[in-house]
């Protein structure tokens, strides 16, 4: 197929706009899995688990065993272990940067700051459809751990009882403490009540398919959550001096994820564009997932002309996409005209696939316009800062005449007492 060529935004207005799936089913589907979660515990996960992935689980097999996790290790190349190693250690590296940290002053008898501290209770959502997303345990497991958070959990899908061991030993490598087989809105919902034998945890993270997007949404305010994560997605910004066969590849490195992603150019060069409509199509014949990079590419995939690449800046940051990048020659001088994106990558040299796997940034980025709002999964997913306020009675005496005129105009006088009470002590 030929990616679509649009002459400008406004002719591209059908692929610019996110179609708005009827998820009303799916929606109410996952309630109800929900709500036979919270009610019936480990005995709905075995239900669902086995309805939806042919898992026939129960308590002593639910969970990712020594045995599984030394066979995990036995049954992979070393140098997809050895690589998956070193991605581990770049991303732990980079999470590790610039933690949050407490900061408390003190100022003529007034204390007052913030302490940070991890949540207890990490679980980590690892999707499992329609291929193993080892790299995703990295990115999701070692925000947490760099945070400190003491128990990590990893959910993840299992096919007739079996978790491909890359999945396995990567949560291995990363220090996850169990490895549950079970998948979807069900997976979540163990993560937020809690069953028998899952804890309840206190943040949910890590991407998925829409019902588990839509579970997130569901539980959301009982258990904290990253962010709505959707399909995949991509927005390159080209000039004509760019290799076509490099932002090809790109283009397909979204439009293979899933039938749902979404991959367009920007370029202010017609024929560039028509250069890389012929690279898409000859790399596309070769893909073995060429079915799902096509449809993907058919329902959300394009080339738009712009007038200039200031215009390609502003078109991006209404479109706020999920992976961004600047293809240019001149990317240092764009970059500060960027506001909106989840993650973005600067050169000809940087594809997005460098910071899927390796660079270290995290690759759990907001989706759909999200970044306006959202920003990429982080150590600070699982850090709360908590506030610290202390006064002493001469700070008191100083300021009690404000609190207390201010607590009675709310008509807070219980307020009012607990400061005069102060005030007026000798």
């Amino acid at each position: 197929m030929k990616l679509k060529l649009y002459a400008d935004a406004e002719a591209a207005a059908g692929i610019l706009q996110r179609r708005k799936e009827d998820d009303a089913a799916i929606a109410e589907s996952v309630r109800s899995i929900l709500q036979d979660v919270r009610e019936d515990g480990d005995r709905a996960l075995f239900v669902y688990s086995e309805r939806f992935d042919g898992s026939v689980l129960d308590h002593s097999s639910m969970f990712v065993s020594r045995d599984e996790i030394g066979a995990a290790y036995a049954a992979l190349d070393p140098a997809l272990l050895a690589s998956i190693k070193k991605a581990a250690a770049n991303v732990l590296a980079y999470h590790k940067r610039d933690p949050m940290k407490d900061v408390v002053c003190t100022e003529d008898g007034r204390t007052t700051g913030f302490v940070v501290r991890p949540v207890e209770r990490a679980g980590i959502y690892v999707p499992g459809g329609t291929a193993p997303l080892f790299s995703s345990v990295l990115m999701g497991v070692l925000p947490a751990k760099a945070a400190g958070v003491p128990h990590i959990w990893v959910a993840t899908p299992a096919k007739n009882g079996q978790v491909h061991p890359a999945v396995i030993a990567a949560a291995d490598i990363c220090g996850a403490e169990r490895i549950l087989k079970v998948g979807g809105a069900q997976a979540i919902a163990a993560f937020a009540y809690g069953t028998e034998s899952v804890p309840k945890a206190d943040v949910i993270a890590g991407p998925g398919n829409i019902y588990v997007t839509l579970a997130k949404k569901e539980v959301y305010g009982q258990v904290g959550i990253d962010m709505l994560a959707g399909p995949s997605e991509i927005l390159i910004i080209a000039d004509g001096r760019q290799d076509p066969a490099f932002v090809a590849a790109d283009v397909l490195s979204q439009a293979e994820h899933d039938r749902r992603a979404r991959a367009i150019l920007l370029t202010d060069d017609a024929g560039f564009a028509v250069r890389v409509q012929a690279e898409v199509e000859e790399q596309l014949a070769k893909l073995p997932r060429r079915e799902i990079a096509e449809e993907s590419l058919g329902r959300s995939g394009g080339i738009i002309l712009v007038r200039s690449l200031d215009e390609a800046c502003e078109l991006a940051n209404e479109i706020a996409p999920e992976h961004l990048e600047l293809a240019t020659e001149n990317c240092e001088e764009l970059l500060p005209k960027i506001r909106n994106a989840g993650a973005v990558f600067l050169g000809k040299w940087t594809s997005e696939p460098i910071g899927d796997y390796f660079a270290g940034p995290n690759h759990t980025l907001p989706t759909g316009g999200t970044a306006r709002f959202f920003q990429v999964l982080n150590q600070n997913t699982f850090l709360r800062k908590m506030s610290v306020i202390r006064y002493t009675r001469e700070a008191v005496h100083a300021d009690a005449a404000d609190i207390i005129r201010l607590a009675e105009a709310e008509g807070l006088s219980a307020h009012a007492n607990a400061v005069r009470l102060r005030a007026e002590e000798e």
